[in-house]
């Protein structure tokens, strides 16, 4: 599907005839791989925003695979990590924090909702607003530093207003991280060959479950009080350790992305905004680090303006940020965007209604499965924190080659991302029913085992399509209103179990 001629020369053929071939979904399902940048070519009313798209399109596919997209998958994954880590350690520290504050769980849960709520709107809509990089840094030095003040709380209001701070940088994670991964390997800083690793990168989201699961361990199993008749602070220092452990660990993490690598900002972001010369200067610097020489030039993106003005289709001036273009991003331009046409708003739209009946039902799920079991006489009777926390461990470690899977099977011809998608959904529906005929110890594990490697295949898929699908110069703004919808029903439904209970 793509063009023998110059870059620049196929940019420009685009904009002066208006009934150049506009590439539907339908055609790049034919393929084996999807390519979504075609999809954001072809959604845009800007003919020079996608002129200029396909020109920086063609430089990265020259530059091709190298040292910056690997850096780039493993420190984005963080994001990842850090989104699945955090939700796990606020339901592992409910009890410990139950017994020795005496409060109900579910303003815990309120809390963390709400900041996640907080975070995924603003640092998604302002990454397209001021750019990816300092959403990108400072999501993770919000987390770690909040996480651990949460560890000195002296009551349980602290600890609530501390775990909303800290759900304010987990709650921009994704939004901000797929948008620079997913959106940076469809300026094909990525090479088709390549394109797997979308679905792959979740397996940090496993990765964070996993971390999360083994340092709780021994901490809560060897530092908690034995229930809420007898607490002081100084038998149930377990969750606090805990904290301090995982916020330090977030701290970290954050020099290591601000120190050891420097993340340029997206040259589609810095193109669409009027900074083309910026935009021609990132491409060289990573054809730099990868070792490699790039042959675009700031007079092929200037071509394109000065066809365009001859064509009527633009000024002159092009598309230089201006006062007034700033405040108007203000104005709900980014949502606009994501539906813009048709079939743009119906894809908007059934991804947010995807998102939200994820965060109903996985809550539903956690939240009611206990006491489901309870009251049709399901009494294990192994309920110590050592097996709690040994099965935690166990679901964590099977939950990893979900992902891979994921990677595999989305390069199937005859299955593709939206087959498997659909496939694992169903199956991870199948299994968490199957885990209420549950009437021991081990059959539940087993099958919440089976739903934890199938729903990882999902969540992988889901967190690779879904930014796939949004225009990029958009895309944090459409992750941040999936996201929104996820932690509003997860919010509600969480808070309405804990209070049925």
């Amino acid at each position: 599907m793509t063009s023998n001629a110059p870059p620049s020369a196929h940019a420009l053929a685009v904009i002066l005839d208006e009934k150049a071939p506009k590439f539907e979904v339908t055609e790049i399902e034919r393929t084996s791989l999807v390519h979504c940048e075609i999809i954001d070519e072809g959604a845009s009313f800007d003919p020079v925003y996608t002129a200029k798209a396909r020109i920086l399109g063609d430089a990265f596919q020259e530059i091709g695979m190298g040292k910056y997209q690997w850096c780039l998958f493993c420190l984005t994954g963080l994001g990842w990590f850090s989104d699945n880590l955090w939700p796990i350690a606020a339901g592992l520290i409910i009890p410990p924090t139950v017994n020795e504050f005496q409060y109900q769980g579910a303003w815990l849960k309120f809390a963390q909702g709400i900041g996640s709520l907080v975070g995924s709107s603003f640092w998604g809509i302002s990454s397209d607003i001021w750019g990816r990089r300092w959403s990108y840094n400072l999501t993770l030095f919000i987390t770690g530093v909040f996480a651990m003040a949460a560890g000195a709380s002296p009551n349980a209001t602290t600890l609530c207003a501390l775990v909303g701070a800290w759900n304010v940088g987990v709650g921009g994670n994704l939004p901000v991280d797929s948008a620079i991964f997913l959106g940076s390997s469809h300026t094909k800083f990525s090479p088709p060959s390549h394109q797997y690793l979308l679905t792959v990168l979740s397996i940090w989201w496993a990765v964070g479950q996993l971390v999360g699961s083994l340092v709780a361990w021994p901490l809560m199993a060897n530092f908690s009080c034995a229930s809420a008749a007898d607490c002081p602070r100084a038998s149930n220092q377990g969750w606090r350790y805990f904290l301090y452990a995982m916020g330090g660990l977030m701290t970290v993490l954050f020099f290591c992305r601000f120190l050891l690598f420097h993340l340029y900002e997206s040259p589609k972001f810095l193109m669409s905004h009027g900074r083309d010369a910026e935009a021609v200067e990132v491409v060289h610097r990573v054809a730099r680090f990868n070792g490699r020489t790039s042959s675009l030039t700031l007079e092929m993106l200037q071509e394109v303006d000065r066809a365009a003005a001859k064509a009527g289709a633009a000024d002159a001036k092009g598309n230089k940020a201006t006062l007034l273009g700033t405040l108007a991003r203000f104005g709900g331009k980014h949502v606009k965007g994501l539906f813009a046409t048709p079939k743009l708003a119906l894809s908007t739209s059934i991804l947010i209604i995807l998102w939200a009946l994820v965060g109903l039902g996985f809550n539903l799920y956690y939240g009611f499965l206990p006491y489901f079991l309870a009251t049709r006489g399901a009494d294990f009777g192994d309920g110590s924190v050592y097996i709690t926390y040994r099965n935690q461990v166990i679901l964590s470690v099977v939950g990893l080659p979900g992902a891979l899977i994921g990677g595999w099977m989305v390069e199937l011809p005859y299955l593709g991302r939206r087959g498997t998608l659909g496939l694992s959904t169903l199956v991870t529906g199948v299994f968490l029913m199957a885990t209420t005929t549950s009437r021991s110890s081990n059959a539940l594990l087993a099958w919440n085992c089976a739903s934890t490697v199938t729903s990882n295949i999902m969540y992988g898929v889901l967190y690779a399509i879904s930014p796939e699908l949004f225009p990029a110069k958009d895309r944090g703004t459409g992750a941040a209103l999936v996201a929104c919808a996820n932690h509003i029903c997860g919010a509600l439904v969480s808070s309405d179990v804990w209070n049925a209970g």
